[in-house]
């Protein structure tokens, strides 16, 4: 076994590799950028070694970078993560030259199985069912446009070697498959170092499920059952759940089985994953090997009890599996949520910024939280926008998503904006708990964006009923601590006047036997809780059941947030509300004239000129954050007048890119 091993990546995964190999007993190296100088994955480490500026193509995509930090630390091995040189077969041949264990596969099954392309041919060659497509080289936007029209729309569009979401657009005509090309190529050469994409039949209704697979230098290749991922946006996993609720046992024998043969034709011999698009008749299709460690690993290791970190450490180190394939049982259901750095209501735009406050649900035998990030770290422009993965694990899938309901309820995390209430909504969302999933599911369920999940009358009431007792203890505290004289005593207030959606609402608190009750409009609900002013989680029972709820201070209110709902409640004395009533609606700025940057990102291009008409739909530039190259159109017919930005200017959120007539 080794002593020591560096880990040539950053977040969370560096911080679960760490994990593990702490458990084992193994010392660990961290490289870092100038962006994740005070990084938590830096901090948990035993060694950590700089590795050049904040973008990755000057950092942790360097091979000679990551090879000098492993001769200067004596590292024993490398594990690679995901993303970034986690199938790069130079690098994994550098460090083979070096005599470094790479923690991974052989780089023969890198080149075979990690390339797009290679995979899909020799998928075919040993007959394995696979998506009809083109896997040649596409030289430019016109041989993209012809070869999407003979195999027929719609068409994916994909980059070789991509992965995570990048460099994949779906075309339903020769425009769409000009622009997928050009925007994909260029997300594969920022993201991964290589631009050649192909392009494939996209199959419409379909599940993604992919079997995880687990080998060892003696030959010995196994499976460890299959995860569910059709709950994507964008082709970016967002929730992901094991087993699948869809699978059979004799369809996930099938698929495992079949993962495996194609694992032992490159000698596999780490952990990895067998993409398959599996339709609603439960036929399925080869659609990618992924040969590196899966972001959604966890689900596999809580229902199968498998540490496959441990496992990919062991095989790189030569032992054999120490499980068989009889080994291998799915006990209960786990259900992974990735927490992502963007903002829901703008259309999932990437954010950045300081973590001001974070503050997760507890971890448990049912609750587990992978992340990379800590109260006061830093989330940059330049890399993904995960920040966490939370998972809960329970006997049911049914109680695994409840779990997940309360944890999400939990999850406090302020300074970014987020998609913790998209999650939730989700979550609660009766297809979805129903298990009638397919990789369009947000598509179809959310065609107009997320704008929050509907409030349904218990919960508003509960919501009420959080703000009145909120209040009545805030103002209470702060009667307590002010104005102080002799022989004062406090008068705490009882009735409130709470705006909630411009309707108002005369809300009574009173002690009960057991917490608050509060009458509202001829109703009550009874709250129960520990809550003190100034935590930002409401936690406690609603009329007996358990209720939490985010709650934020505003300068006039409150922002409550519970189940992917969130609204703003004013809770004032009656003589107050009165005078509220009577102030000036405040009109917000025109910006209709104006082409505003809608993230934090770098200008890629400019597509119009001063004074050229434009059209809805029109491109007018393209913008790169994290990773991710965003389109921007027009929405109406009209007129450039002034053109603020060029291509390579770095835009914050709102700056102006120019103006129309």
């Amino acid at each position: 076994m080794f002593d020591k091993i560096l880990i040539a990546n950053r977040g969370e995964i560096a911080c679960r590799v760490i994990k593990t190999a702490r458990k084992l007993g193994i010392a660990t190296v961290a490289v870092y950028s100038d962006a994740d100088r005070e990084a938590l994955h830096v901090q948990m480490a035993d060694e950590a070694i700089h590795i050049g500026p904040s973008p990755a193509a000057q950092s942790y995509l360097v091979i000679d970078k990551i090879m000098d930090a492993v001769r200067r630390t004596g590292a024993q091995a490398v594990h690679p993560g995901y993303g970034f040189l986690s199938e790069n077969t130079k690098f994994a041949d550098a460090l083979k030259e070096a005599g470094v264990a790479f923690i991974g596969p052989n780089p023969h099954a890198i080149f075979a199985m990690g390339d797009k392309i290679e995979s899909k041919k020799l998928a075919a060659a040993a007959n394995v069912s696979t998506v009809p497509g083109y896997v040649g080289v596409i030289k430019d936007e016109d041989e993209a446009a012809k070869i999407a029209a003979e195999i027929g729309y719609p068409v994916m569009v994909k980059a070789s070697a991509g992965g995570g979401g990048k460099g994949m657009r779906i075309a339903f005509n020769d425009a769409e498959a000009r622009e997928g090309f050009t925007s994909a190529t260029n997300e594969a050469r920022s993201s991964f170092g290589d631009d050649r994409v192909f392009i494939e039949k996209f199959i419409e209704e379909p599940r993604h499920i992919e079997i995880q697979v687990l080998g060892d230098k003696h030959g010995n290749v196994i499976y460890l059952g299959e995860r569910e991922c059709s709950i994507q946006r964008r082709h970016q996993k967002v929730i992901e759940e094991a087993p699948s609720p869809f699978l059979t046992p004799e369809l996930r024998k099938a698929m495992g089985e079949q993962a495996v043969a194609l694992a032992q034709v490159v000698d596999y011999d780490s952990a990895g994953t067998v993409e398959m698009i599996v339709g609603q008749d439960g036929s399925f299709y080869f659609l990618e090997m992924n040969t590196r460690l899966q972001v959604e690993h966890p689900v596999t290791e809580l229902v199968t009890g498998v540490d496959l970190v441990e496992q990919m450490i062991r095989s790189a180190a030569g032992l054999p599996l120490n499980i068989t394939q009889d080994d291998v049982t799915l006990t209960g259901w786990a259900v992974e949520s990735r927490i992502y750095a963007e903002d829901p209501l703008r259309n999932f735009l990437p954010s950045i910024g300081r973590i001001e406050r974070y503050q997760p649900p507890a971890e448990t035998d049912g609750v587990r939280i992978d992340t990379g990030i800590y109260e006061g770290s830093e989330i940059s422009m330049f890399y993904d926008p995960m920040v966490a993965k939370l998972c809960t694990y329970a006997p049911t899938r049914l109680e695994a998503i409840e779990r997940m309901r309360v944890a999400l309820d939990e999850y406090y995390l302020r300074g970014i904006s987020h998609n913790v209430s998209f999650l939730s909504a989700v979550m609660a969302h009766p297809r979805f708990k129903e298990g009638r999933l397919s990789t369009n599911f947000i598509a179809q369920e959310y065609p107009d964006g997320f704008h929050g999940a509907p409030l349904t009358p218990a919960t508003r009431d509960g919501l009420i009923g959080v703000a009145t007792v909120v209040h009545s203890l805030s103002a209470a505290r702060e009667a307590t601590v002010s104005g102080q004289l002799p022989h004062w005593t406090p008068a705490e207030a009882t009735d409130w006047v709470v705006g909630v959606d411009d309707e108002s609402h005369d809300a009574r608190i009173a002690a009960a036997t057991a917490g608050w009750d509060v009458f509202l409009d001829g109703r009550f609900v009874n709250l129960q809780s520990n809550w003190k002013p100034g935590q930002p989680v409401f936690k406690g029972l609603l009329n007996g059941m358990p209720f939490a709820v985010e709650v934020d201070r505003l300068a006039d209110g409150y922002l409550l947030t519970r189940d992917g709902s969130f609204v703003k409640v004013t809770v004032r004395s009656p003589l107050v509300a009165r005078y509220a009533a009577m102030m000036p609606v405040k009109v917000p700025p025109d910006t209709s004239k104006l082409l505003l940057c809608p993230m934090p990102g770098l200008i890629v291009s400019i597509a119009v000129e001063e004074g050229e008409e434009v059209f809805p739909g029109q491109t007018l530039a393209a913008v790169e954050a994290m990773k991710m190259e965003n389109i921007l159109r027009a929405e109406k017919q009209s007129r450039v007048t002034k053109i603020h930005a060029k291509p390579g200017d770095s835009m914050a959120v709102d700056q102006v890119i120019m103006e129309f007539e």
